[in-house]
């Protein structure tokens, strides 16, 4: 087809603005994913300084605990004592503590918080239906159905059954999610910037036990040190190095003594009414009602919950904690009767293959259910 030659020079001509519409387009879109890339960055720059900056707090303490070391070992003991005898009892009562505290303070904070098994994470058709229903209520009804093979007693502030958007599960009684860690935590007690870690069902014996181990050290050394700072203040002995470290530790002794004897306290009172800190503070929501002592099952066995039932390892950083984190013995009000999670005769159903990843017991019916963990009702 033969054109005339104004059409000739007429068609690139209107060709030449969609061009330029693509040409701007394709500018824009290059704008934006270099713009996304530098914000990825800029995220990930953020995170990895936060995750730098958080090993602040636990190199101070080990600066402190290795300078009250040399103080203590070289200064005192070495430098400054006279006595032989006097010297290896001061030795080795002072070792047997450092040994401990740094044991229970590496269990602190190297101890990962446990998080829930897959067992209350939503299968890929509940997700489908979860995701794709845009009604409050409806999507309230499909975590009641999921729940209902579950032993999920609390409930949220609103009735609702408590579910983590973030990590896409059900969450276990007494179980929160962390924005530090990002993960949710097995009866999560607080996240400790001076341990860089959460404090939950997997550690909570050995943070309890790094906070006595702690006061123990800080006062064995206010005692033993108390006599030479006395000598050294009055000028009984001459001045030197070992002055200014005995005056030093006498006084980060006790100064450390006093705060932890307040926050050991704090937890021991927790440990005997069967709280968290987090549940302290707000009280867990049952179907009857928000109840702080929901959990609360008797002295004895709140202990047990948290050291087991062999004294013997109570007081050595070994995990001894009943059960595994997922659920826990609780008063009557939360009960079959009352509570319609629990109605279903399935909800201890245990899995196909027998086994479960990533958690430490089993879930099994009520009739089999370990004695550690059975649901227990007390008046």
């Amino acid at each position: 087809m033969n054109l005339s030659p104004e059409l000739r020079t007429l068609r690139p001509a209107s060709r030449s603005p969609m061009r330029r519409l693509d040409k701007v387009q394709e500018k824009q879109q290059s704008a934006d994913a270099r713009g996304i890339g530098w914000n990825m960055a800029l995220s990930r720059g953020l995170r990895c300084c936060q995750r730098v900056f958080s090993w602040i707090p636990v190199l101070i303490i080990a600066a402190v605990v290795l300078w009250s070391y040399y103080a203590y070992v070289f200064e005192l003991c070495l430098f400054t004592l006279s006595n032989p005898l006097e010297k290896v009892v001061y030795l080795l009562v002072f070792h047997v503590c450092f040994v401990m505290f740094s044991w229970t303070y590496w269990k602190s904070i190297f101890t990962p918080p446990a998080t829930p098994c897959k067992k209350f994470q939503l299968s890929y058709s509940d997700k489908q239906r979860y995701e794709m229903e845009e009604r409050p209520d409806a999507q309230k009804q499909i975590l009641v159905e999921i729940a209902k093979k579950l032993p999920i007693f609390t409930r949220a502030q609103s009735g609702a059954i408590r579910f983590c958007d973030r990590c896409q599960v059900l969450k276990p009684d007494r179980c929160h999610h962390c924005s530090v860690c990002e993960t949710c935590v097995l009866k999560m007690d607080h996240h400790c910037p001076w341990v860089n870690n959460c404090v939950g069902f997997s550690n909570y014996k050995f943070f309890l036990l790094f906070l006595a181990y702690s006061m123990l050290y800080c006062i064995f050394i206010a005692a033993t040190v108390f006599q030479y700072f006395l000598k050294f203040w009055v000028g009984d002995l001459p001045n030197g190095p070992a002055k200014f470290h005995v005056l030093f530790l006498m006084f980060v002794a006790l100064m450390f003594f006093v705060s932890l004897m307040f926050l050991f306290g704090y937890h021991c009172w927790l440990v005997a009414k069967n709280r968290s800190t987090l549940e302290a503070f707000s009280a867990p929501v049952f179907v009857g009602g928000p109840d702080r002592n929901g959990f609360n099952v008797s002295m004895r066995k709140n202990l047990q919950q948290v050291f087991g039932e062999d004294r013997r390892l109570w007081f050595l950083p070994i995990f001894t904690s009943q059960g595994n984190g997922h659920y826990f013995p609780v008063k009557s009000q939360s009960s079959e009767s009352h509570n319609p999670l629990l109605a279903n005769e399935d909800m201890w159903e245990e899995s196909d293959d027998g086994s479960e990843e990533g958690s430490q017991g089993e879930f099994t019916k009520s009739g089999d259910a370990d004695p550690s963990v059975t649901i227990e009702m007390e008046e």
